[in-house]
C-alpha cells in the first residue's frame, strides 16, 4: 500500500527531498516544492492544496537501459543447472528453440513491463536474441509492445547475436535491416575469436552503413586476457565512429593489471563510450565454482570511470532467467544493490545520475527531471535520506504518472503458469 494518498490535483508537494541532478543542479539532495496541475508540473500556487511530504525522497521515473525482456521469467521451465555462464547459455538455447513464439514472448514481455511500470520505471532498453529466424519473430512483437506501452514506458531494442556471427553470417545483413527499420540499436556479444580487431571494425561498419547506434556485451568474464573494451575504444577512435556506443559488463577490467586497466579507461573516455554496469547479474554468474566461495564481485571499475568523466549507468540485466534467477525490473533494488556491491557511498560522484540522467543520455531518451510544463511523473519514497532509502525495499512508494497515483499492484506469477508447462 502506498504510504500516502495524494489528491487528484491541482496540488503542491512541499518538503520533497530531490537529487540535485533532477533539478538541473549539482550536489546531493535538495528540499523543494513541486506543483502539479492538469497532469503537469507547474509553479506552486497558493490556491492549490498543499501536502507536506516531510522530507520524502522523490525521483523522476527511472531508466533501465540494459534488460532482456525476451528471456524474462523462463526460469520455471529453463533453470540454470549450475549457476554458471555456460550453464545459462546451455539452458536458454533449447528454451528459445522450443518456446519463443510470438504469443510466448508477448505474454512474458508484457508481464515484465507491468512489473517495471509498477516500480516506477519510465524507460527501458532491451536486448533481443536475434539470430535468424528468431529476429523475424521477436522484433514484430517488440514493435507491438512499444506501441501499446508508448504512453507509459519509452521502449528501445537492441539486437543480440555473437560478434563472430554478426560479421560472418550473410543473414545478419537482414537482421541489421530489421533493426534499422524498427528504430533500434545494433548489438552483439563479444567472445574469443580469431582477429577480433577486424571483427569489431566490420561490426561498426555495419552500424555506420545504416546510421545505427551500437550496444555491445563486452568482456563478461574473469579472464584478464579478455580486452575487447580497449579494442573497441581504439577502433572507435581510429574510425572516427560518431554514433553513440555503449559497452555493458566489462567485468575482466577489474582483473587486469592496474596500469593496463587505467590506460584502457583513458581510451574509453577519449572515445566517449557509454558504460552500463550490471552488478546483480554479474555477482550471480562471475567467479561461480562448485563448492568454492567466490573471490570477487564481478563488477567493473565504475569509480575510476566516473573520475574520468565516462558516462556510467547501472541497470537490471536479466530477470528470472538462467542468467539471473531473481530480480523484478525494480530500479530501486538495482540502486540499493549497486550501492552495496560497488561501494557507491562515501563517494564524491553523484551516483543518482547513474539511474536516470546518465542512461537517458546513453539511449537518447528525454532527460528526466521536474520541468514546468512536462508530465508530472514522480517516484516518491517515504525515506528521507539515502540510508533510509537503501535500508528497505520501499515497497510503499508512490508512483505518479501525469499527476495521478497509479495502481502499483504487481502481476501474479501464476499468470505465467500456462506457458511454463
Amino acid at each position: 500500500m502506498d504510504f500516502k494518498v495524494l489528491p487528484k490535483g491541482p496540488f503542491t508537494l512541499k518538503n520533497l527531498a530531490v537529487p540535485a541532478c533532477y533539478l538541473g543542479e549539482n550536489g546531493d539532495l535538495r528540499l523543494t516544492e513541486i506543483g502539479v496541475e492538469d497532469g503537469r508540473f507547474c509553479k506552486p500556487h497558493p490556491q492549490a492544496e498543499t501536502i507536506d511530504m516531510r522530507g520524502a525522497m522523490a525521483f523522476a521515473p527511472f531508466i533501465d537501459m540494459h534488460t532482456h525482456l525476451d528471456k524474462g521469467h523462463i526460469w520455471p521451465r529453463a533453470a540454470n543447472p549450475d549457476g554458471s555462464f555456460d550453464g545459462a547459455i546451455a539452458a536458454v538455447q533449447p528454451d528459445r528453440q522450443a518456446h519463443w513464439s510470438a504469443q510466448d514472448l508477448r505474454r512474458r514481455m508484457n508481464f515484465a513491463l507491468r512489473c517495471a511500470y509498477a516500480h516506477g520505471t519510465g524507460g527501458i532498453r532491451t536486448h533481443l536474441d536475434s539470430a535468424a529466424p528468431q529476429d523475424a519473430i521477436s522484433w514484430p512483437v517488440f514493435r507491438e509492445l512499444r506501441e501499446d506501452w508508448s504512453d507509459r514506458i519509452t521502449l528501445q531494442a537492441v539486437c543480440l547475436v555473437g560478434l563472430a556471427e554478426a560479421v560472418s553470417d550473410p543473414a545478419f545483413a537482414q537482421t541489421a535491416d530489421i533493426v534499422a527499420q524498427s528504430g533500434g540499436v545494433l548489438g552483439c556479444a563479444t567472445y574469443p575469436m580469431p582477429d577480433p580487431r577486424l571483427a569489431v571494425r566490420d561490426f561498426l561498419n555495419i552500424a555506420q552503413s545504416r546510421g545505427l547506434a551500437v550496444d555491445m556485451h563486452v568482456d563478461e568474464t574473469a579472464d584478464p586476457n579478455s580486452s575487447y573494451l580497449r579494442l573497441i575504444a581504439e577502433t572507435v577512435l581510429e574510425m572516427s565512429f560518431d554514433a553513440p556506443v555503449t559497452v555493458g559488463h566489462c567485468c575482466s577490467l577489474a582483473m587486469q593489471d592496474e596500469v593496463e586497466a587505467m590506460q584502457t579507461l583513458d581510451l574509453v573516455a577519449k572515445a566517449g563510450l557509454n558504460v552500463v554496469s550490471l552488478p546483480m547479474c554479474n555477482m550471480y554468474l562471475q567467479d561461480r565454482r562448485a563448492g568454492r566461495t567466490p573471490r570477487w564481485r564481478g563488477i567493473t571499475l565504475v569509480h575510476e570511470m566516473a573520475q574520468r568523466g565516462i558516462n556510467v549507468s547501472f541497470a537490471s540485466d536479466n530477470t528470472r532467467d538462467p542468467f539471473y534467477a531473481y530480480g523484478d525490473l525494480d530500479m530501486i533494488e538495482v540502486m540499493r544493490e549497486a550501492t552495496r556491491i560497488a561501494q557507491l557511498d562515501h563517494s564524491s560522484y553523484e551516483w543518482a545520475r547513474a539511474f536516470g540522467p546518465n542512461p537517458a543520455q546513453a539511449c537518447g531518451f528525454e532527460s528526466p527531471g521536474f520541468i514546468h510544463g512536462q508530465a508530472a511523473d514522480l517516484v516518491i519514497c517515504r525515506a528521507r535520506n539515502w540510508t533510509e532509502l537503501l535500508a528497505r525495499p520501499q515497497s510503499d512508494r508512490i508512483v505518479l504518472r501525469s499527476g495521478r497515483q497509479i495502481d502499483r499492484t504487481l502481476p501474479d506469477y501464476g499468470e505465467l503458469d500456462p506457458i511454463m508447462l
